[in-house]
């Protein structure tokens, strides 16, 4: 018996044949033989957040993950939680800060990261668009499962936004492959078990979960939560293609440093990272 059109609905499809503009300009990167940084900043914190994003940029990311404020972010830890908190009461939105990232000329990849039940309140189809019309080339949706991302993964595969899955330290190793197959831009591994925020030595589940990615995909493995400082990105990266870091940046931003500090930090990992 063939499926009905609603369980067709909630398949998941293939991922797009030809990878988008983050996956193509990180996979360029790595073979230049760079390993990879992205950093995370807060939409909507502070006059200046856009400021921050160019800063960034300049001192040394491959590309930017641009975090939409949400009132309830289940993976954030207290700094991104912070920062969040402000954004949403001086008047964030997910179409303000996709307004303000249309004037936003980084010069690298844009992915946003933000929490599923917005992309469904607004419609897969139009937040999709909205992304793609703003500039951003990917989303990462770290509530949605694998299984359950049917309906936005048709959406954003018709706009050219690209699905940036997770993997979890504890996936079987059954799991690894389907999710690998489906991701674009990059595989999010997620570091350690909990929520994101600055740890004082790198966790070894990091590294596990690294490896057994590497093991399974030729896409791009980054390595987020748990990554503070730039002895740990470059601890990390001897096994992944790269990091996400986003605590210790926001916290740096959250002190007051501004765009300057945020820049000297990602300068200082980029350098590390660029001395291996």
């Amino acid at each position: 018996m063939s499926p009905s059109p609603v369980e067709d609905e909630l398949t998941v499809p293939p991922a797009p044949a030809k990878p988008g503009a983050l996956e193509t300009a990180l996979r360029a990167a790595r073979a230049s033989g760079r390993k990879l940084l992205v950093p995370y900043v807060t939409g909507g914190y502070g006059d200046d957040w856009a400021d921050v994003v160019r800063a960034v940029a300049d001192a040394g990311a491959d590309a930017i993950e641009i975090g939409i404020p949400f009132s309830d972010p289940v993976m954030d830890g207290p700094v991104i939680q912070e920062a969040s908190e402000v954004a949403l009461r001086a008047g964030a939105t997910p179409v303000s800060v996709l307004d303000e990232l249309r004037r936003v000329d980084a010069g690298v990849p844009l992915a946003v990261m933000t929490y599923y039940n917005i992309a469904f309140r607004m419609g897969h189809e139009r937040f999709a668009a909205s992304l793609a019309d703003s500039g951003v080339a990917a989303a990462i949706l770290p509530d949605l499962p694998l299984e359950e991302a049917g309906p936005w993964a048709r959406a954003a595969d018709a706009a050219g936004v690209e699905t940036v899955l997770l993997a979890a330290p504890t996936a079987p190793d059954d799991r690894l492959p389907r999710i690998v197959e489906r991701a674009r831009g990059f595989v999010y591994a997620v570091g350690l078990l909990g929520v994101t925020g600055e740890r004082a030595a790198l966790a070894e589940s990091s590294l596990v979960i690294a490896r057994r990615l590497k093991a399974v995909t030729d896409k791009p493995v980054l390595v987020g939560v748990g990554v503070s400082t730039a002895d740990q990105a470059v601890e990390v990266s001897a096994v992944a293609d790269g990091v996400v870091i986003g605590s210790a940046l926001m916290r740096r931003v959250l002190e007051g440093e501004g765009p300057a500090g945020a820049a000297r930090f990602v300068a200082e990992v980029r350098a590390a990272l660029d001395a291996t």
